[in-house]
């Protein structure tokens, strides 16, 4: 029995999706422990890529428990969707279980969120606009709503009337915007909870008596390291703990429970939304020119980088090992699942960040200080590239080129920890398993 967590090392859309739909099968139950449906994970069901945005990747293996934890802030609407899909594609959903602790975004969240983004103007979030701030906001104010409060109309009815004494008066007077009464949300609200009421269960125990059991967790992260609200690039980051230590806090385990920590990194870097990205490789419509702006579009076309969630544009740079440091650092990462290697088979060289200058000083940490980060230059180290070799259908690591597994392997040392995964296209058995072990190897 071994209970790993799964977490994103960069910036999110990482590949977490695909490291999860290959390994999840191992699992007796996959949890979600953070965020909400503003990240996706790309799953195979035959021959059929699902889009996951709330769902755990567990859902996809009948004796899998897909649970999603307290720490994640859940649209009702969006899940139902998404259940739907999936049972259209003959995925059953019964064995999911959701935190009754678990937050409730309100449709006056996502007008709140919409509406800041607006009013920041240049300076925005770049937020989904999904409304999973507003609902993290509420739940640090303790005025938000969770499932509990939910399936009792009772309660719901009093925390709604209390929620939109606060918040009505910010949509009418500061943003000119819709109000809401308490019965326009119970209309939509109710029927919700009368569908996935039957799935709310106190998922903190159910899991602690899982492991007492000996039965196998995956805690599945969303979003990545330098999103953490804590950790990352602030503010330029999500509302919730993205690292690993989000998954006791987001599942109600303690941290004693996990045995391993598996991050996932590109093997090039991208970032959707504003902030500071040292290595980006700016397109032309944000102002790159030449080898900068080639590699930047040749990066995105190759490796099809637009939001899983969203459809928006990723912006694209190289292997920053800087931050690949910082997240073994924070995350206390085992293991590292490097993806993507295949898309840099479009280049002759391939550059790698290995420490920062800012004004005269060199930083071989990650600066938290965000003057120092957003001026901060790459300093570059150039490997030998494996230019128009199909690396898709290797399946060990002595198949890769020499030149391919000698950036593999400068990788690992630059960041300091072992990389067990290497993906070599974006299908399940296209990946080479290089020191990952499964229980009872």
């Amino acid at each position: 029995m071994t209970n790993t967590v799964l977490v994103g090392a960069q910036w999110g859309d990482e590949g977490k999706g695909k490291i999860t739909d290959l390994i999840a099968a191992d699992y007796d139950y996959v949890v979600r422990y953070q965020g909400g449906n503003n990240a996706g994970h790309t799953v195979i069901h035959g021959d059929t890529k699902l889009a996951l945005h709330l769902m755990p990747s567990g859902v996809m293996y009948e004796d899998s428990v897909p649970v999603i934890g307290n720490g994640v802030v859940v649209d009702p609407g969006v899940l139902i969707k998404e259940m739907a899909m999936l049972e259209t594609e003959g995925v059953s959903c019964k064995n999911l279980k959701i935190s009754c602790d678990a937050h409730v975004i309100m449709p006056y969240h996502k007008d709140l969120d919409g509406a800041d983004e607006k009013r920041l103007g240049q300076n925005k979030i770049g937020t989904t606009k999904r409304g999973i701030g507003p609902c993290y906001q509420d739940k640090a104010a303790r005025r938000g709503i969770r499932f509990q409060d939910l399936l009792d109309e009772k309660i719901f009815r009093l925390k709604i009337e209390t929620a939109l004494s606060q918040v009505n008066p910010i949509l009418k007077k500061i943003y000119g915007l819709h109000t809401y009464t308490v019965e326009e949300i119970c209309e939509e609200y109710l029927p919700y909870a009368r569908i996935l009421g039957q799935y709310v269960t106190e998922t903190a125990q159910l899991l602690n008596d899982a492991h007492r059991a000996g039965k196998s967790i995956l805690f599945e992260g969303a979003q990545g390291t330098l999103l953490d609200i804590d950790h990352g690039t602030y503010p330029y980051v999500t509302s919730s703990s993205c690292c690993a230590g989000g998954a006791a806090t987001g599942s109600g385990v303690g941290p004693k429970v996990i045995d391993r920590i598996l991050g996932i990194q590109k093997a090039y870097v991208t970032r959707v939304g504003s902030g500071p990205f040292p290595t980006e490789q700016r397109f032309p419509e944000d102002g790159g020119t030449g080898e900068e702006a080639q590699t930047g579009e040749l990066l995105c076309a190759a490796g099809h980088e637009f939001g899983v969630t969203t459809g928006r544009k990723r912006r694209c740079g190289w292997f920053d090992a800087v931050i690949g440091r910082y997240a073994v650092e924070v995350n206390s990462l085992t293991d590292i699942a490097l993806t993507k290697l295949d898309v840099l088979s479009e280049f002759d060289t391939i550059k790698v960040c290995v420490a920062y200058e800012c004004n005269g000083k060199r930083y071989d940490y990650f600066p938290m200080q965000q003057s120092v980060l957003f001026h901060a230059k790459p300093i570059y180290e150039e490997l030998p590239g494996w230019k128009g070799v199909d690396i898709t259908g290797c399946r060990t690591f002595e198949e890769l080129p020499a030149t391919a597994q000698a950036y593999v392997k400068h990788l690992e040392e630059l960041v300091g920890a072992r990389i067990s995964i290497v993906a070599v296209g974006p299908d399940r058995d296209q990946t080479i398993m290089r020191g990952w072990y499964r229980d009872g190897e």
